[in-house]
C-alpha cells in the first residue's frame, strides 16, 4: 500500500468523519446492532446503504465489499467516496469484515476448500496477510470501528499437526489488534478449522486474549448434518467472547448437502437462539448474512430474508 493512501486512511479516522457512535437504546429498545452485509444486497453502495437505512430501517451496516472491489482493495477515493455515503444515511459500521487469513496454511496438504478463484472479490496469499491485518486496523479506524473480522486458514482433514501453530498466529493477530484497542472476530466458517460452536470453544480456550472473539454463525454450523447450533453449539460457548452475530438459515437435504434459506425458513432455531443471545445479555451486531438468492437476485432475496429476521425476532418477543 502506498504511503499517501495510509495517511490519508489515518487522517481519515484523525477527522472523525464518520459520527459518533449511538448508544444501544438511543430511542430504541432493540438490544442489538441489527445489521446487513452491505455486498449481499448489491455493488452499488449508494443504493445498499439507502435500502439499509430507509428500507429496512438499520442504523448498522457491515462492510465487506463494494464497486465489485473487496473492501481491503478500495483507493484512497472510494474510502472517501463509501465515508460520505455512510454519513449521508447516517450509518455506523459493525465490523470490518475481511478476508483475513481465509487462505491455506503453509506446509500443510492443500486443503480441499482451496478456491481456484477468490470469495468476494478478494485473493490474498499466506505472505500477504500480516500487510493484509495492517490494512484492517487502518480500515478499522477510518470507518470509526473496533471489530475486524477473520478465518482460520481453509479447512484441513486433519488440523492436529498444525493446530498449535494457526493458534499462535490467530494469537500474534490478537495482541496487534489490541495495541490498537480493535476486536478481532474469528468467524466460525464451514469451510475453515474451525466451523461449529463445538470447535470454535477450543479455539477460544487456546487464544484467551480478551479481545479475540467469536463471529457466531449458526447458519455455518448447520451446514454439518449432524451439528444443532443453537442450543447444543451455542450452549458450549463462552458467551462473553461472542462479539458478532451472522444470520443466515439453512435447509437440509438427504446425503448430507444442505441450500441456503431465508432467516426462519431453515433448520436453525433462531427464536431460541436470539432469546438466548438477549437473555445472556449480548448487545453487539446481529447481522444478515442472506447468502440465500432464491427470489432471483441479491436485493429481492435480501429483502425477504431480512422481513424474515425481523418476524423472528418478533416471535422471540424482541422488539428491533
Amino acid at each position: 500500500m502506498s504511503a499517501s493512501r495510509r495517511e490519508f486512511l489515518l487522517g481519515m479516522a484523525a477527522a472523525g468523519m464518520t459520527a459518533s457512535l449511538p448508544s444501544f437504546a438511543a430511542g430504541n429498545s432493540c438490544p442489538f446492532r441489527l445489521s446487513v452485509i452491505n455486498d449481499e444486497i448489491t455493488q452499488d453502495f449508494d443504493r445498499a446503504c439507502q435500502i439499509a437505512s430507509q428500507d429496512f430501517g438499520l442504523s448498522w451496516i457491515e462492510l465487506r465489499g463494494m464497486w465489485n472491489k473487496n473492501i481491503t482493495d478500495l483507493d484512497a477515493k472510494q474510502i472517501a467516496d463509501a465515508q460520505q455515503i455512510l454519513a449521508k444515511y447516517k450509518l455506523h459500521v459493525t465490523d470490518i469484515a475481511s478476508p483475513l487469513f481465509k487462505v491455506d496454511w503453509p506446509g500443510a496438504p492443500l486443503s480441499k476448500h482451496s478456491p481456484s478463484h477468490d470469495q468476494f472479490h478478494a485473493d490474498f496469499d499466506f505472505k500477504q496477510q500480516d500487510k493484509l491485518l495492517d490494512h484492517c486496523i487502518e480500515l478499522a479506524k477510518a470507518f470509526q470501528t473496533d471489530r475486524i473480522r477473520c478465518f482460520d486458514f481453509w479447512r484441513l482433514d486433519d488440523q492436529k499437526p498444525y493446530r498449535a501453530a494457526i493458534n499462535d498466529k490467530l494469537r500474534e493477530a490478537a495482541e496487534k489488534c489490541a495495541k490498537h484497542n480493535l476486536i478481532l472476530l474469528l468467524e466460525n466458517e464451514m469451510a475453515c478449522n474451525t466451523a461449529t460452536g463445538e470447535e470454535a470453544v477450543e479455539v477460544l480456550k487456546a487464544v484467551p486474549n480478551k479481545n479475540f472473539m467469536l463471529n457466531w454463525d449458526p447458519g455455518n454450523a448447520a451446514t454439518f448434518p449432524d451439528i444443532t447450533p443453537y442450543p447444543n453449539g451455542y450452549n458450549l460457548l463462552p458467551k462473553e467472547r461472542i462479539g458478532h452475530c451472522h444470520c443466515k438459515d439453512v435447509k437440509r437435504q438427504p446425503g448430507g448437502k444442505y441450500e441456503w434459506a431465508p432467516v426462519g425458513a431453515g433448520v436453525v432455531d433462531w427464536v431460541g437462539q436470539f432469546q438466548a443471545l438477549k437473555r445472556d445479555g449480548y448487545h453487539y451486531a446481529v447481522s444478515l448474512e442472506t447468502h440465500w438468492r432464491g427470489a432471483g437476485t441479491p436485493e429481492a432475496s435480501t429483502r425477504i430474508s431480512m422481513k424474515g429476521l425481523k418476524d423472528t425476532l418478533t416471535k422471540a418477543g424482541i422488539n428491533c
